[in-house]
């Protein structure tokens, strides 16, 4: 006791409830977040497959990607525009014509086809332009087409073919096609070339 002071030394004494909040609020401040030491790569390859899959899917059916062989060989053109995803694609091999990948029609030897185009009996008439096998497919295909088109809000009075073309068929067959399309309501073509450097 100094002049008559009382001077306590000791501090008031915490509750337990007090205690422990300060411990775990002391607990919180001090905690370091745990290393992750690994990588979970599951979730990034499912993503990974689902792009791979996607891309795949689209390539393929990518009317650019058209396969060269000595059956099919694209004429060259020095053309910059990119070629068109809307469209019927029809294929003009040396040896067989296709809506699609459906094959529609075998072709004889480049000589007949050079004089007479399509043989006789695949057409109207012995002189005619129309290829019988080729409109049938045309017309369901147009159908098709036609659905898709109203469903997208664009105009179906017509629909728009992609030729696929050897670069070796004859004129008269070119025209027999392009004849047959035209008459099956498609009334826009494009034609398919390889870009030349």
């Amino acid at each position: 006791m100094a002049n008559g002071v009382v001077v306590s030394s000791a501090q008031p004494r915490a509750t337990t409830v007090q205690f422990k909040a300060e411990l775990r609020k002391a607990i919180r401040r001090n905690a370091v977040e745990p290393e992750i030491n690994y990588l979970n790569i599951t979730a990034m390859l499912d993503i990974m497959t689902i792009i791979l899959v996607f891309l795949l899917k689209t390539l393929g059916e990518s009317s650019a990607s058209v396969p060269q062989s000595r059956d099919l060989m694209l004429p060259k053109s020095i053309i910059q525009t990119q070629p068109s995803q809307e469209g019927v694609r029809v294929t003009i091999s040396k040896t067989q014509l296709l809506v699609g990948n459906d094959k529609v029609l075998d072709l004889p030897s480049s000589q007949s086809l050079a004089q007479s185009g399509v043989e006789a009996r695949h057409k109207r008439g012995a002189n005619s332009l129309y290829i019988v096998p080729l409109g049938n497919a045309l017309a369901s295909a147009r159908q098709i087409d036609r659905a898709l088109r109203e469903a997208k809000g664009l105009d179906p009075a017509s629909s728009e073919a992609i030729i696929v073309a050897d670069s070796t068929i004859p004129y008269r067959l070119f025209i027999e096609v392009l004849f047959t399309l035209g008459q099956n309501e498609f009334g826009k073509y494009h034609l398919m070339v390889m870009q030349a450097k």
